[in-house]
């Protein structure tokens, strides 16, 4: 079906509303990478044959002329909860159902969209409460989901299903009741900020591009989202599409634009089939390409894929991989709002932050600056992971505390462990730890902390953990990634990773932390880019935090944690060992030696420290210290 104006478009709105609202049942099951990894799309596949082997009428995509009530069975986005996949939802009754196998598909169908029987063993269950819906999970219930609202609600490849609940208005509105100004002030008066790292204001930045006098225009959508453990704005991509179509078409009306691009990372496949699949449907029906809607309005979206390089976030060697260039960061100014992709002026902000703008569009800035505080309004969208009991993705408003995230949202730290810091903002961010547990969650508050939101990674740790390592770990991710242009940063993380190597294998030595800490202002001060600049982030907050650690590694030659490979001392207990030789046999170095039925003993000058004889013994004889 093409709209050839508004009117049209209303009208198919309404037919695929009136369709959706003939599915009297729905299954929605987990199409997010991470159930998908989990199996879903069989489980989809199976319930699918199940339904139709019955002859149970079953709605796949929504149809013009629907022929009665239907079963609808959709492939939705992530719902959040990963670690539970594979996740199966059941509508109208709000069920959620987790860990679900292909053996279970037989007595869904029989038992709850037959008879209508929730199945308690597929539910979550907590501490021997048991939880039905997924709106009484903890892990949902202090969550605000407004950018994520649909992930997991609606059919994630279907632009009919994103019309019948209102998809596109955003734009129409956009399009016909405003023009570029209004739209831009409405952007700003929200203060929605940027979604992607330091949170600089979108209106600001749309205003400087909508006043620039050259023709050509490009609104950029930044996809790559490399910080380690991040996945909010693939969620997006792969969940809710159409609306990260929509907030990149209603800049370009905004601004002038009428060519867009997202660059996506190559490890995003699905996120770049359902962009791709997006796009084509939109052109279809005419939301995009020439004179849209019949209005004077064109435009277009371009997919490109980018090879991995972190360093590829950043503004300027984001457009110069997009021209074909090596992905290399440049000396501002000229800003990207005056001269950027092919020195055009061009409008960059991430997924998540133009998700926000048909939220903004359709209900107002008053309605957005209500939620959290009004130097951050809005909601985040965070990946949590780490030593933590509920793992996933989440959506709370600005401003949340650490506390509500880690123990509400959380539950807590895994095995009873005690929390001891986290990672916030992945390699660019900071360490907070017990004291920040209060620190609202917004720009402000972080960056007078010491650390920044970023994307919206969360790493928590607990005290098993080695502040140490982090920083090496960090240090290692970002001294690969360095593009290598300036030397602060090509040769400086570099001195840094061979310091921190040192000391987490016991050569470190009397001036190390306060060398570490030159270097970290040096670099941070004359870098060129964003990358530098905060490369040294993980290891200043880690000093700052746990300095104790630093010295013990240097002059006790100890992880207090006793997570350091090289610095840990193994030994076997005479009382205890019973000199079986299970240790010796498992020994790759053989560095254990003895006689049968003496205790045996370990050469540590030869001992490479790698567990397989704590593993090995029978009697526990064996200690790691």
């Amino acid at each position: 079906m093409y709209f050839n104006n508004r009117e049209e478009l209303q009208k198919a709105r309404e037919i695929y509303k009136a369709a959706l609202g003939l599915e009297t049942k729905k299954i929605l099951v987990c199409a997010g990478t991470g159930c998908v990894s989990s199996g879903s799309l069989d489980i989809y596949a199976k319930l699918k044959a199940i339904l139709e082997e019955k002859g149970i009428v079953c709605s796949v995509e929504l149809q013009e002329e629907p022929h009665g009530e239907s079963v609808g069975i959709k492939r939705s986005g992530c719902h959040g909860f990963c670690e539970m996949g594979p996740l199966v939802r059941i509508e109208p009754q709000g069920w959620l159902y987790v860990k679900v196998k292909e053996s279970d598909c037989e007595e869904i169908i029989e038992k709850t969209i037959i008879g209508g029987e929730h199945i308690a063993r597929l539910a979550y269950q907590k501490g021997g409460e048991l939880c039905e819906k997924q709106d009484e999970i903890p892990f949902y219930k202090k969550q605000t989901r407004i950018v994520l609202d649909h992930c997991g609600h609606i059919d994630a490849t279907s632009i009919k299903e994103y019309l019948a609940i209102g998809g596109y208005s955003a734009v129409e509105k956009a399009l016909f009741e405003m023009d570029g100004d209004e739209i831009v002030n409405v952007i700003t008066e929200s203060n929605l900020r940027g979604r992607g790292g330091g949170g600089f204001p979108a209106g600001r930045k749309w205003s400087q591009v909508r006043r620039q006098k050259e023709p050509q225009k490009y609104i950029v959508c930044n996809g790559d989202e490399g910080d380690p453990g991040a996945f909010m704005d693939r969620s997006i991509m792969e969940g809710d599409p159409h609306r990260l179509l929509a907030g990149m078409m209603i800049a370009g009306i905004a601004c002038g634009a009428s060519e867009g691009y997202i660059y996506v990372r190559a490890e995003y496949p699905m996120a770049v089939s359902r962009l791709r699949d997006a796009i084509a449907q939109a052109e279809e029906c005419g939301l995009l390409g020439d004179n849209i809607l019949g209005s004077d309005f064109s435009f277009r979206i371009h997919i490109n894929r980018g090879a991995g390089a972190f360093v590829c976030g950043e503004g300027s060697a984001l457009t110069a991989s997009i021209e074909g260039k090596r992905g290399m960061p440049r000396v501002k100014p000229p800003r990207t709002v005056e001269h950027g992709l092919f020195d055009k002026p061009t409008v960059l902000n991430n997924v998540e932050t133009y998700a926000n703008v048909p939220l903004i569009i359709n209900r107002g800035a008053e309605w957005y600056k209500s939620i959290g505080p009004d130097n951050s309004p809005g909601t985040k969208a965070f990946a949590l992971t780490g030593n933590i009991n509920n793992t996933g993705l989440i959506e709370v408003p600005m401003g949340t505390t650490l506390r509500e995230v880690i123990f509400d949202i959380g539950g807590g730290m895994r095995d009873g462990g005690t929390f001891k810091a986290v990672q916030i903002g992945g390699p660019s961010g900071g360490c907070l730890v017990t004291p920040h547990l209060d620190i609202p969650l917004d720009f402000d508050s972080l960056k007078s902390a010491g650390a920044m939101i970023g994307s919206g990674g969360l790493v928590v740790m607990d005290d098993k953990t080695c502040m140490v390592e982090v920083a090496r770990f960090f240090m290692n991710f970002t001294q690969n990634e360095s593009c290598g242009k300036c030397v602060p940063c090509r040769e400086g993380t570099k001195r840094m990773l061979e310091i921190l190597e040192r000391i987490v294998a016991g050569e470190g030595q009397e001036g190390d932390i306060e060398l570490l800490l030159e270097l970290a202002d040096t670099i941070s001060a004359t870098a060129l880019c964003g990358l530098g600049k905060t490369a040294p982030m993980p290891v200043v907050s880690t000093i700052k935090n746990f300095r104790e650690e630093y010295e013990a590694h240097i002059r006790d030659k100890k992880c207090p944690a006793g997570a350091c490979q090289k610095l840990k001392a193994i030994t076997i207990d005479p009382e205890l060992c019973k000199g079986c030789s299970k240790c010796a046999r498992q020994c790759p170095v053989n560095a254990i030696s003895g006689k049968i039925k003496e205790p045996f003993v370990i050469d540590s000058a030869k001992c490479i420290k790698c567990g397989a004889c704590v593993s090995a013994c029978p009697f526990h004889a064996i200690k790691e210290g």
